[in-house]
């Protein structure tokens, strides 16, 4: 049962996109939505190594100055924007306004939620200062899950994508989007990438009994060759709204939770992703 989702308002730019996403999951479940604004002071105040010379210490308070007052101004627009949104959809709702390390505070709150929806770029830092590469990748180690995380341009879910690699970690999170009856009336295709033919068909046939068992239909697919490589072209290919995507390498740091496919997901997918591993 989804009844309060956290949404990360990241920038300006984001915050339509990540709202009406979450607008759209909350409206038929009564949810509310907590959209979290976070400022982290450490890293607006960060100028780099600077040289010595006269008027530099002036010149980084200046930064540091124009810094919090464009994050302050940002935050702000994507609280009004929310907030706004919000009341027109009837949907309940309020801001989390939080300051400190945005990591530390997403990983505290999700306790105390159902579900996350992120943007796949531009999560806490309003533009002002660089957001690490894999600030979504944090979030999930940290055990920030399940995430939906959503492109800049609001798109409808009304085809769902899954990509099973036959993984214990894959097959959690398509059980994990089943069990919370997300996109119910979508229509469900479940794709195994791969060589070997008699594999693919078990574990396609196993995936689609477990959605069957709860009510829900689906079409399987196989396809030829390497999910890092294919899944996004074929994605696009069958028009898909939202792709669900699991993994299985761990034998990395930066891999614990996410394989090579799911890396690249992160990175590149110009669509949206749900994530429950």
């Amino acid at each position: 049962m989804i009844k309060r989702i956290l949404v990360g308002l990241g920038t300006s730019r984001t915050a339509t996109s990540v709202t009406d996403h979450a607008i759209d999951i909350a409206r038929s479940r009564a949810a509310e939505l907590v959209g979290l604004a976070v400022t982290d002071p450490l890293r607006l105040d960060w100028t780099g190594p600077r040289p010595m010379g006269v008027g530099v210490d002036v010149a980084a308070a200046d930064l540091r100055r124009q810094r919090h007052e464009k994050a302050a101004a940002d935050i702000a627009a994507a609280g009004d924007l929310f907030a706004t949104r919000c009341r027109a959809a009837g949907v309940a709702h309020r801001v989390s306004a939080e300051t400190g390390d945005p990591f530390e505070i997403a990983a505290d709150l999700v306790r105390y939620h159902d579900m996350c929806v992120f943007g796949l770029r531009g999560l806490f830092e309003h533009d002002v200062v660089p957001e690490p590469r894999d600030a979504l990748e944090r979030l999930v180690s940290d055990g920030v899950r399940p995430i939906l995380a959503v492109t800049e341009d609001y798109r409808p879910i009304r085809r769902v994508l899954v990509a099973y690699s036959g993984s214990l970690e894959s097959a959690k999170t398509f059980k994990h989007f089943v069990h919370s009856g997300l996109y119910a009336e979508a229509p469900v295709r479940i794709v195994h990438f791969g060589d070997d033919v008699a594999t693919a068909a078990r574990r396609l046939e196993k995936a689609a009994g477990y959605f069957a068992a709860h009510g829900r239909s689906v079409e399987t697919d196989h396809a030829a060759g390497d999910a890092a490589k294919e899944l996004i072209p074929y994605a696009q290919a069958w028009q898909a709204d939202l792709i669900v995507a699991g993994n299985s390498a761990k034998n990395l740091l930066l891999r614990r939770i996410f394989g090579e496919t799911a890396l690249q997901l992160l990175r590149e997918s110009p669509l949206p992703l749900y994530l429950a591993q």
